[in-house]
């Protein structure tokens, strides 16, 4: 059921108080509008705390800073006009006693008129002696008919040509995904001001305005892609996996009825290559990586959390399809910090593994862990996760590989002249991370001499540097346990 077919089902049923979350309030009220004259003819009343009610001429500043008083005209409105009474960002009165007295005292009354009051604001906030009478629904960000409609409608109306340019439409359209209509209208307005056209060079701007939104939430990051998967040594079988995956989001297999991939979740020691992993794939698919550092779900407010994992959600699915990277997934959700917050923790991971096995949308998660043993049990449940990989340390061959990846990369015409069976052979028990240092410190001594580093160099910092699992080899052990028990796959 969409938004027009809820909202008409709700004013027909008589719900006397609608809580609409948008940022486009402009937007919301232009549908509702349309809505209501070309189905159930009301009057529209619109308040907001500085100017009072609007558009209606009658009541024209009635209620102007007196929230109480905006309350007051709806049951003075006339019963035999049905009407619409839209209240802005009136989230901020709900917890007052005279507001919330009075909504509810309204609310009994308007079940038996054809009267109904919507509050729209950017969050949800219900005090608990609200929500009985009060009923939520979602507006969503635009559909891509409503991009499309938009973009042609702004090229028509800027002269630029007679129609919108199919070449480029559907990748703009797609770019457009997750951004309000007033945002699609300002990135396409300043690449009209750039570029005099509008082409593919407006991709670009428009990923840099979802950045930007992202950033602001303070809860996910959007994530620069440069590496590839062919940049991680080894790892044969995910990579294997993972490509069988690749046109997975493309309305071909849509068509063809294959489920939406829902994602990874990978162990292994530090610097095994996991967050490379996620990077490579969005590379890969040419999707956006968005990095959730889980820590920042967590607030000091009560409700703040779970508040914080419902927009980091809104904000995945609106991107969709896109890469969701959680990263270091145990050092939040550990079974031994569940006791010790008032169960925020067991709320917070109860709502993201239901959205991890309910969600329909194409968000690809790829989780990362270092200690299995810190997981819940519920994660590790089959459902949330398509598949579990244990990433362990690079045998001989993969650590060659390893080498040549990094010293083609950074010395691409002499690479060939390091001997990579000699550093391969030397480097038992290193990680991708430990090899790839080993060859930084060679830099930095080659450098500090004023000459070209060599094998030498790098088989001198590898006799200096002890791999973490020699330190700590129960860490290791505990994860190849599950591993090789078959439990979870080798990557």
């Amino acid at each position: 059921m969409n938004f027009r077919q809820e909202f008409l089902l709700l004013l027909k049923a008589r719900y006397p108080i609608i809580y609409i979350s948008t940022f486009e309030e402009d937007r919301l009220e232009y549908t509702i509008r349309t809505i209501i004259k070309g189905v159930t003819p009301r009057h529209l009343y619109i308040w907001d705390f500085i100017d009072g009610y609007q558009v209606n001429p009658i009541h024209e500043g009635f209620g102007k800073r007196n929230p109480l008083q905006a309350l007051e005209l709806i049951e003075q409105a006339p019963l035999t006009s049905p009407s619409l009474f839209i209240l802005r960002d009136f989230r901020r009165f709900l917890s007052d006693i005279n507001i919330s007295r009075k909504l509810k005292n309204t609310a009994r009354v308007l079940k038996l008129q054809p009267k109904t009051i919507i509050i729209v604001d950017s969050e949800i906030n219900i005090p608990s002696d609200l929500k009985d009478c009060t009923t939520v629904i979602k507006f969503s960000l635009p559909n891509n008919l409503e991009i499309r409609d938009e973009i042609v409608r702004l090229v028509i109306r800027m002269q630029l040509c007679d129609r919108a340019p199919e070449k480029f439409l559907e990748k703009i359209i797609m770019s457009c995904q997750g951004l309000s209509l007033e945002k699609i209208r300002r990135v396409l307005a300043k690449t009209i001001t750039l570029y005099k056209c509008i082409d593919n060079k407006c991709i670009d701007l428009i990923l840099q305005e979802k950045k930007q939104i992202i950033n602001q939430t303070n809860i996910l990051e959007f994530w620069p892609v440069k590496e590839t998967l062919r940049d991680l040594g080894g790892v044969t079988n995910l990579k294997k996996w993972l490509a069988k995956r690749s046109k997975s989001f493309s309305e071909l297999a849509t068509n063809y009825g294959l489920a939406i991939p829902r994602g990874v979740l990978l162990i292994g020691i530090q610097g095994s290559g996991k967050s490379l992993v996620a990077k490579g794939v969005a590379a890969e698919w040419k999707l956006p990586l968005l990095r959730l550092d889980v820590g920042r779900l967590f607030g000091g407010i009560m409700g703040e959390s779970e508040s914080r994992v419902r927009q980091m959600i809104s904000i995945a699915e609106s991107l969709a399809p896109c890469i969701l990277w959680v990263d270091e997934i145990d050092k939040a959700f550990a079974e031994s910090t569940q006791s010790m917050d008032n169960g925020t923790t067991s709320r917070v991971l109860g709502t993201f593994l239901t959205w991890l096995a309910e969600k329909e949308v194409p968000v690809f998660v790829i989780a990362t862990a270092n200690n299995i043993y810190m997981l819940p049990v519920e994660i590790l449940r089959k459902g949330r996760f398509d598949e579990i990989f244990f990433i362990g340390l690079p045998n001989r061959e993969e650590r060659r590989m390893i080498f040549k990846v990094h010293l083609s990369r950074l010395r691409p015409e002499t690479w060939s002249k390091y001997n990579l069976d000699l550093l391969s052979r030397q480097t038992n028990d290193f990680s991708g991370a430990e090899i790839e240092q080993s060859i930084t410190e060679a830099m930095h001594t080659a450098f500090s001499q004023k000459r070209e580093f060599t094998t030498t160099d790098i088989s001198k910092a590898i006799k200096q540097t002890i791999p973490l699992v020699r330190i700590d080899p129960e860490r290791l052990d505990m994860v190849q346990e599950w591993a090789y028990s078959g439990r979870i796959r080798i990557a």
